[in-house]
């Protein structure tokens, strides 16, 4: 995985009108934790972050201020109408050392014709190394029938991904399509809605 750098400031500022003030410089508040530090108040540029958050667990590389650090995105908050981002909680982290971490699970090819596919989690937690994170996990459902399910231990993790989540945990499975309505009994409805008398016009006042 590839670093994204970003230019960090320290901020002596608290509150929601500090934070307020931030935001309104198109600037976001951040901390940085981790590895028994005392935390770190930032102040990070908004564009470069909104366009960094949109790569799962993306690495990011904290720069300027007297600060040159590598840390994962752990929380996020965002504007419920407008969507930017108006705090990030970013983990310190080391090169080698194995971070926990939620990829995201898509899948490729199309189950049987006559099944459906129910996929029951979206994202499975992970163990990797923090420099390394896969950036999701691909399922082959291709010719799938209706029974068939795939559980956390049988996906196909990438190299150096170990499994976090329970292992018997159904990820995805191929139900029966839903039953539809003979072609007979809905002309009847059709026919019993067709004969129903018309409401009288009201009388004219």
């Amino acid at each position: 995985m590839s670093e994204v750098r970003i230019a960090a400031e320290s901020r002596t500022a608290f509150g929601k009108g500090a934070a307020r003030k931030i935001r309104r410089a198109d600037k976001v508040p951040a901390v940085l934790y981790g590895h028994g530090t005392d935390t770190k108040h930032l102040t990070l540029p908004g564009h470069e972050v909104l366009l960094a958050l949109r790569t799962p667990n993306v690495l990011i590389r904290l720069e300027g201020d007297g600060i040159d650090e590598l840390a994962l995105p752990k929380g996020v908050q965002r504007d419920p109408i407008k969507g930017f981002v108006e705090h990030v909680d970013l983990l310190l982290v080391r090169r080698g050392e194995k971070v926990t971490v939620e990829i995201p699970v898509t899948t490729v090819g199309d189950v049987h014709s006559d099944g459906l596919l129910d996929q029951q989690l979206v994202s499975v937690a992970v163990e990797a190394e923090a420099t390394n994170i896969p950036t999701g996990v691909e399922v082959d459902v291709d010719g799938l029938v209706i029974g068939t399910s795939v559980t956390a231990a049988q996906l196909p993790l990438p190299e150096g991904a170990s499994l976090v989540a329970d292992p018997e945990t159904v990820v995805l499975h191929v139900i029966a399509k839903p039953v539809e309505a003979p072609a007979e009994e809905e002309e009847a409805v059709e026919g019993v809605v067709a004969e129903a008398p018309a409401a009288e016009a009201p009388a004219a006042e």
